[in-house]
């Protein structure tokens, strides 16, 4: 058997599922997915570059090179597996930017669709290696979902060096593994709700606390806040329908795949009008583009723009490598499969030997698990960290987007995700002595080190760091409309309590001696 037909013996269950026998091809959603992902790929580092010294630079909270020292002494050549990274060479503040800087330019590259497949490889093991080392601030659930995305999508570019036009038909064994990862990640989404047994969920009232108690609130999130309960209760029903329903039709034929990708999409655009999740609501619907065949864009795009697609596009790969993408893409396919039983049916057994593949990639954060939302918050316990010169007056850290001042207006930060911000919204569920990073943090404030107090608003103290430091509990809730128009407040809050003892100098000699 050649190779080309072996090729096409394997692809032809493939382009079946995606629909290729009723002429169901995929040229201008392949071309648009990867100019898409190098936008989402961009924004990630330029987003992480502005703020990666403060995070994890030598001066930061939690230094890189710190953390790959400690793995170095304690795992020996495991620690290369454990923590796959190009840092491994070096971890220092021009390393961090240089390697900000690769990804930006290699982003750019892939939008221009110059040597889309040798990019891609390049963009997943810069971003995986930022994730490897970025520790606490660098372990949400979209960076993981933009290094499997990646990841996928080398199997998904087209060979040639230049790619201006959508006129070769991607592989279709790609086109699938990408479905299966929209799918998973949206129908895990809508499953672990319900299969947690929070109450909120089960009884329709999660968005009597969602829109006040997300990570970054909005300005729209406080108007969205007064829809009378009703309103909510059933947005919180088509959420779950939409999520949990909306996937199956990705593989139920082509109308029902369009009517799935419209229903998913809106629910992405109404979270991206309410809420700051960085990235993540664009690279969800990158990932939804794909499920619009050619002949749906001849209907939605301009005359202009279709006259650059072919009628026809052909796959110019050659038979070689279409059965190279087959070789690498089973395993892929099984292992996402083992992942979505695990997500969906905690208690179902999977292969032993796959399982233990799985977790022998864990650190590559090519397969994942997903899961928005598990559990609603009810409650914005919000930290106030507080300085002082003398330990009777003392004066707040104002963060650049967190809530903190009652009056100012909750903003818009999507798509750039300051991630100090968003760490302190989980440090605020948690507890002082069991959150090192947090006091890494009030360390280096105590230390008055420059790149980390960039990350915030101001600076109280005018450069010279306070000898005293203290964190604050509160309870924040949004006003009501009477009130907000009365005050001209956003927000009121409750104090709840010391959330840390009081810090001093000497805690940081203590922290640094213990280094």
């Amino acid at each position: 058997m050649t190779f080309e037909a072996l090729a096409e013996s394997v692809e032809e269950p493939f382009a079946w599922l995606v629909g290729r026998p009723q002429r169901s091809t995929y040229s201008v959603s392949g071309w648009l997915f990867l100019r898409i992902l190098g936008l989402v790929y961009l924004i990630a580092f330029l987003s992480l570059w502005t703020q990666v010294q403060g995070l994890i630079g030598p001066g930061g909270i939690l230094p890189a090179q710190d953390f790959l020292n400690l793995l170095g002494h304690d795992f020996g050549a495991e620690r290369f597996r454990l923590v796959p990274t190009v840092f491994w060479l070096g971890a220092g503040a021009t390393a961090l930017r240089v390697g900000c800087a690769a990804g930006a330019l290699a982003s750019v590259l892939l939008i221009l669709g110059l040597w889309p497949g040798g990019v891609l490889v390049i963009l997943w093991w810069l971003y995986l290696s930022f994730v490897s080392v970025g520790q606490d601030f660098l372990q949400f659930q979209w960076d993981a979902l933009l290094v499997e995305t990646g990841l996928l999508a080398v199997l998904l570019a087209p060979g040639r060096l230049r790619t201006w036009r959508p006129t070769v038909e991607p592989s279709p064994i790609a086109v699938f593994l990408l479905w299966g990862l929209l799918f998973r990640l949206v129908f895990e989404s809508g499953v672990v709700k319900l299969i947690s047994g929070d109450p909120t969920w089960l009884h329709l009232t999660a968005l009597d606390y969602h829109f006040f108690t997300q990570p970054l609130p909005t300005w729209t999130a406080w108007y969205a806040n007064l829809v009378p309960e009703w309103l909510k209760r059933f947005a919180v029903l088509a959420t779950l329908v939409v999520e949990i329903a909306a996937p199956i039709l990705f593989f139920c034929g082509r109308r029902a795949r369009l009517l799935g990708c419209a229903t998913v999409a809106g629910l992405q655009f109404l979270i991206l009008a309410t809420g700051n999740y960085t990235f993540f609501n664009l690279l969800t619907l990158a990932l939804g583009i794909l499920l619009l065949d050619d002949q749906a864009w001849r209907r939605i795009l301009p005359v202009p723009l279709l006259r650059l697609t072919p009628a026809a596009p052909g796959s110019e790969r050659p038979p070689a490598a279409r059965l190279a993408t087959a070789v690498a893409a089973m395993p892929l396919l099984l292992l996402q499969l083992v992942s979505l039983t695990d997500a969906v049916l905690p208690g179902m057994p999977a292969p032993l030997p796959a399982r233990r593949a799985l977790a022998w990639l864990a650190p590559f954060a090519s397969v994942n698990s997903y899961g928005l939302f598990r559990v609603m918050t009810t409650e914005r316990p919000e930290i106030i960290i507080e300085g002082s010169e003398d330990g009777r007056t003392w004066k707040a850290y104002e963060f650049r987007y967190k809530p903190g001042a009652l009056d100012r207006r909750p903003q818009f930060v999507e798509p750039h995700q300051p991630r100090l911000d968003w760490q302190m919204w989980f440090a605020a569920l948690g507890r002082f002595d069991r959150t090192a990073w947090l006091q890494a943090f009030m360390v280096r404030l105590l230390q008055g080190a420059p790149e980390v107090v960039a990350l915030l608003a101001s600076d109280p103290f005018a450069g010279h760091p306070p000898r005293y430091l203290r964190a604050v509990l509160y309870d924040y809730r949004f006003t009501g409309l009477a009130e907000r128009r009365s005050t001209g407040r956003w927000w009121i809050r409750r104090e709840l309590g010391p959330y840390s003892p009081t810090v001093t100098v000497t805690d940081t000699v203590r922290s640094s001696e213990q280094n």
